[in-house]
């Protein structure tokens, strides 16, 4: 499933997978289901998204500055994907990555995704090494790559533990608001 939303964004949202009960119906990555209503309204707070909740491909959502995608792009068995999978998808983002000539930022969703941006811009010029590692609200500037933002995805098992809270996902946005005006 390919990613969707304005083709010129300085932001990324990168996630992990379309989920089974969302975006595998809709045919839209974070689309009807909690994790895209959770996103969703941070974005919309920010003025990246037009609604606060997504529920259909045909529900009138704009996007903004932003183009959401996904490091795998089918339903992994138990929303876990393998390496083998994740690789055989990367191509995909890649791809997306290269049309994408605006971005100055990329929030990844989740642990897979801040591994698999990483393993993506391996090979450019200045990719940090040791790879930073993996932490909610933190900010790697690059040169010659956009930015990374992590945060913990939105998936219901983290905000219905508190794990993510909405507060903690705002100020995710609101810095990639800042920081894709400043940078």
């Amino acid at each position: 499933m390919p990613g969707f939303g304005d083709r010129r964004a300085r932001v990324l949202v990168l996630g992990l997978a379309p989920a089974a009960h969302g975006a595998n119906r809709t045919g839209r990555v974070f689309t009807g289901d909690g994790s895209a209503d959770f996103l969703m309204n941070a974005m919309n707070a920010e003025g990246f998204a037009s609604l606060s909740t997504s529920r259909s491909a045909k529900d009138g959502l704009q996007l903004t500055d932003v183009y959401i995608s996904a490091v795998v792009r089918c339903a992994p068995p138990e929303n876990k994907p393998n390496l083998k999978e994740i690789k055989n998808c990367q191509l995909h983002l890649e791809d997306e990555l290269a049309v994408l000539t605006n971005l100055r930022i990329v929030v990844a969703l989740g642990k897979i995704a801040f591994d698999t941006y990483w393993r993506v811009v391996t090979g450019r010029e200045q990719t940090p090494r040791p790879r930073p590692r993996f932490a909610h609200g933190f900010f790697f500037q690059a040169e010659n790559v956009p930015s990374l933002i992590a945060s913990y995805h939105p998936s219901q098992q983290n905000t219905n533990t508190g794990k993510l809270t909405p507060s903690m996902l705002a100020e995710v946005f609101k810095k990639a608001r800042k920081l894709a005006k400043d940078l």
